[in-house]
């Protein structure tokens, strides 16, 4: 039986198909604007990447993706998704034209009936290839969402600088003046008015397969990513088409379209990320009650509020490091609150190896417990999740199906627990909610802080 290639082969593969890609692309997108067109559309092109990527971002942050990933993702729409997609719709569009004889009518039919197959199936590619390689990071239809608008950005992106480059280039043959500008409605049209077209195409494709991450039935697992892709095309082709309606087409489609749809996709952006944080809060709650995160630590890993000001105080006391744990920390909370919730959803079928990827999480998250859980409590007290007077050790009802963090004979004791009014004190009345904070010394009893785990196994 041969072996799979390792992760570390796979990786080195993917690197070089998208520097391959990526020269390869760069070139062409020269050689058809020319030089300088090449840059006056990267220069113009950039313009909406960081904002759409920080919109995408804002929506996995509940449990966010790598960011190798995320930038994989950027970088085959930019590079590989964008080469095939201009490799593949001018041999389509001149194979046409000579059978045709009308370059006119291959034209309208490869921008139509071509282009939105080839694009949408390229950047799909990119959702393949995570949800088959990692999984793990795949964990509904938030995640599709994410990989989507990452790797349909890059591919707008590529496209833009191929549209203003050959516009400008046009611009400077006919001198043509500000207002009769082929630049500028180009960069009307696709940097002001739609540059969350390709977005919201792809995005549909990644609700096929995060919705799909989270069923139990296989042939949901295969029909809901080609639905998504064939609605994904469909909203494509009606887009590229809609200079054909008439005079006003193409205003009419973006009003009574491309803009419902936007707001709808919006909308249920919004709703996913809330749900999201509810799943984390129930399935957290499980895990305190059996021990391994503190009861203030529940609301606040559920706020992202609350979680943003848990970093600011671990910098704020002890440096970059202390903030990087602790947002391993609420990284790593809540992918475990996900994976339970994706095996309770979906059973032992969809999660086979649950056991052993739960024990890896515990294990990170005791390691991590004694920066993050201070500086987590306080954050919940400030922004006001929990009472000042709270007590992060109050027992609550535990879980007989939720491993227990054990000791083994030797390990020195727990320190006492202390007083209630030690665990989580008021803040200064001077200090406002997620405004500027005192130092996140742990203000808790030493009795959370994590014991001493036998061998380094942090699970038993």
């Amino acid at each position: 039986m041969r072996a799979r290639p390792s992760g570390t082969i796979r990786t080195c593969v993917l690197l070089a198909l998208l520097a391959a890609t990526g020269i390869a692309i760069l070139e062409l997108v020269r050689e058809q604007t020319g030089t300088s067109g090449f840059f006056v559309g990267l220069g113009l092109a950039l313009l909406p990447v960081a904002p759409l990527m920080a919109a995408f971002r804002w929506l996995g942050r509940a449990a966010p993706a790598p960011w190798s990933q995320l930038l994989f993702c950027f970088g085959w729409g930019a590079c590989t998704a964008a080469l095939i997609a201009i490799l593949a719709n001018n041999f389509a569009t001149e194979w046409i034209a000579a059978a045709t004889a009308d370059a006119s009518a291959a034209d309208h039919l490869g921008s139509v009936a071509i282009a939105p197959v080839v694009e949408e199936s390229a950047k799909a590619a990119a959702l393949l290839l995570v949800f088959a390689f990692r999984r793990r990071h795949f964990t509904g239809p938030a995640d599709g969402f994410v990989v989507a608008g990452f790797t349909a950005t890059g591919f707008a992106f590529t496209e833009n600088i191929l549209y203003l480059g050959n516009a400008f280039v046009e611009d400077l043959a006919e001198d043509s003046g500000a207002l009769e500008s082929v630049t500028a409605a180009t960069f009307f049209v696709r940097i002001v008015l739609s540059p969350f077209a390709h977005p919201l195409f792809t995005v549909l494709t990644g609700l096929g397969f995060g919705v799909a991450a989270v069923s139990a039935r296989r042939s949901r697992r295969i029909f809901l990513p080609l639905l998504g892709l064939a609605l994904a095309m469909g909203m494509h082709a009606l887009w590229n088409g809609s200079s054909q309606f008439g005079e006003h087409g193409f205003y009419v489609v973006y009003a009574c379209v491309m803009v419902p749809a936007f707001g709808l996709l919006v909308w249920l952006a919004v709703r996913i990320r809330r749900d999201r944080l509810r799943a984390v809060a129930r399935e957290l709650s499980l895990y305190a009650a059996a021990g391994w995160l503190g009861p203030a630590e529940v609301p606040a890993l559920a706020s992202m509020p609350a979680r943003s000001l848990a970093r600011a105080l671990a910098r704020r006391s002890g440096g970059r490091a202390a903030g990087r744990t602790v947002a391993r920390y609420e990284a790593d909370a809540a992918a475990l609150a996900l994976l339970r919730n994706r095996a309770r959803r979906g059973g032992p079928v969809r999660e086979r190896d649950f056991a052993g990827r739960e024990r890896e999480l515990l294990h990170r998250l005791w390691q991590g417990r004694a920066t993050a859980g201070p500086a987590l409590a306080r954050a919940a007290v400030m922004e006001e999740l929990v009472p000042p007077w709270f007590d992060p050790l109050a027992p609550v009802g535990a879980r007989a199906d939720v491993p227990r963090p054990r000791r083994v004979e030797g390990a020195p004791p727990a320190p006492a627990a202390a007083p209630a009014s030690a665990a989580a004190p008021a803040p200064d009345p001077g200090l406002r909610r997620s405004g500027p904070w005192s130092s996140a010394t742990p203000a808790g009893p030493s009795s959370i802080r994590p014991c001493v785990l036998p061998g380094g196994d942090g699970v038993r």
